[in-house]
């Protein structure tokens, strides 16, 4: 009652295979081995630091005080 042989690994794999077919089976092993790289990726690039600084898209401000400076209130009343 021990653990299993080599001849119950191979049953249980003839019983996989034939429920699920390997046409199924590779495209599970394909997707699982996508999702690990994914993760391996993602933790890779969020460890490391960022020596780049990146850029603002075109027409939006970097800082703050340049903010200040360009800001206009539409909604700016008359003092009387």
């Amino acid at each position: 009652m021990g653990s299993f042989s080599i001849w119950h690994w191979l049953i249980v794999l003839l019983i996989v295979v034939m429920v699920f077919g390997t046409k199924k089976l590779k495209n599970m092993g394909s997707d699982l081995g996508g999702a690990v790289k994914g993760f391996k990726d993602g933790m890779k690039d969020g460890s490391s630091p960022d020596t780049n600084v990146a850029t603002p898209p075109a027409g939006q401000v970097a800082n703050q005080a340049a903010a200040d400076k360009t800001t206009i209130d539409v909604e700016a009343k008359q003092k009387s």
